[in-house]
């Protein structure tokens, strides 16, 4: 097994705080760096998730936390994968882990998002997708949003009640977090009172966009050992798969599909094959999950990822929920951390704090809304242009 060790997580909390984004990265590092019980000086690598909404600091966000923290000759790389990019910074420290480049690798993102949907960075590029999407479609991640939940009404009969009932039971969940930017549960009666953003979504159906930050430390298992961590959570795989051809349902930032006249679409969708590569490399299944973490981006998105990681069939995802599955206190929870209906996007630390959820999870030490004898959990989710996002973690 190529094992890598999770000796600390932390969190800055989420919301709007009206700070910059080093802030919420230093606090989560500082707090990662606490709960492994090591000193900043202890790590031999830095990876930081990119922002692109703050300025040359975001771009660089490596070398902007580790000199925040306080230049100390450590190793230093900087990713960006949208909304993957806290998977490719876990994958990266893996890596550099097990080819032996360093014991301690810290990772770190954060964000200072703006208020309202996400717009495209500025200036005119009539030859890049996503401004295109903004710019002549007037595709904002909200309409993408709305289309993929109207195509699972007319593919399987979802309803917008469906849809409802993944908010009320990701507020019940995230009330019990005291990361999370929103702790208050919430009814079906007040989703479908909420306004309509793109139908049939409605306000409280599409997360927000927050500000926060998310870190972890990781370690080879040989380190784990000689530092007092004889049976740590650990990460056994990571996916950042990219789309087979021809791709057959829409993706944004692209406006229309691949061509599949020649060549047949595979039989699994992208996001159904990043589940399935992390699934291989771990040698396990959806049937040893004992819980779940996907991207919430709006309520129904959540229904299909219940299909894309296994646990039921295509079209079965709101009987999941209707059945109570995916709740706290179900057979399979999902989004024991609140999910994005709770904390928002903070797109650089997203991913990464799947991960600090898994691991207190896993850890045994998730407070009220723990899942009992939790041994092994995925993360889920993508970044626009293809990027894949998964990660097993097992204890």
């Amino acid at each position: 097994m190529n094992d890598v060790a999770v000796l600390g997580a932390g969190m800055h909390p989420w919301g709007k705080w009206g700070r910059g984004f080093v802030t919420y990265g230093t606090a989560a590092a500082r707090a990662a760096l606490a709960d492994a019980g090591l000193d900043w000086r202890d790590v031999g690598s830095i990876v930081g998730a990119d922002t692109v909404r703050n300025g040359y600091p975001g771009y660089v966000a490596g070398a902007t936390f580790a000199q925040a923290l306080g230049w100390q000759g450590a190793r230093v790389t900087s990713v960006y994968a949208a909304c993957a990019s806290g998977a490719q910074a876990v994958n990266t420290a893996r890596s550099q882990i097990l080819a032996g480049l360093a014991d301690v690798v810290l990772v770190v993102g954060a964000d200072a998002a703006p208020k309202g949907f996400f717009a495209p960075a500025g200036g005119e590029r009539p030859d890049d997708p996503d401004w295109l999407r903004f710019r002549v479609l007037g595709a904002t991640n909200p309409a993408y949003f709305a289309l993929y939940a109207r195509r699972r009404m007319a593919l399987y009969g979802d309803t917008p009640e469906d849809f409802a009932q993944v908010k009320v039971k990701n507020a019940a969940a995230g009330a019990l977090n005291p990361l999370a930017r929103y702790r208050k549960a919430v009814s079906a009666a007040e989703v479908a009172a909420s306004a309509v953003v793109a139908d049939p979504l409605r306000l409280l159906d599409i997360c927000a966009t927050s500000d926060g930050g998310a870190a972890l430390v990781l370690s080879s298992m040989e380190f784990a050992r000689r530092h007092g961590h004889p049976d740590p959570v650990r990460i056994r795989a990571v996916s950042t798969v990219t789309p087979t051809y021809p791709k057959a349902v829409l993706d944004l930032p692209d406006i229309a599909t691949d061509s599949a006249a020649v060549v047949s679409p595979a039989a699994h969708s992208f996001r159904a094959s990043i589940a399935r590569a992390a699934y291989e490399e771990a040698g396990l299944g959806p049937e040893d999950l004992s819980l779940a973490e996907v991207y919430d981006l709006s309520t129904a998105l959540e229904l299909e990822w219940y299909e894309d990681i296994g646990l039921c069939g295509a079209g079965e995802g709101a009987k999941l929920l209707r059945d109570g599955v995916t709740a706290l206190g179900g057979r399979l929870p999902v989004n024991t951390s609140g999910g994005l209906a709770s904390f928002g996007e903070a797109v650089p630390a997203q991913a990464i704090a799947q991960v600090c959820e898994l691991t207190w999870q896993l850890r045994g030490t998730a407070g009220a809304r723990q899942v009992p004898g939790a041994r092994v959990g995925i993360t889920a989710n993508q970044g626009l242009f293809g990027h894949g996002s998964a990660v097993v973690a097992v204890r």
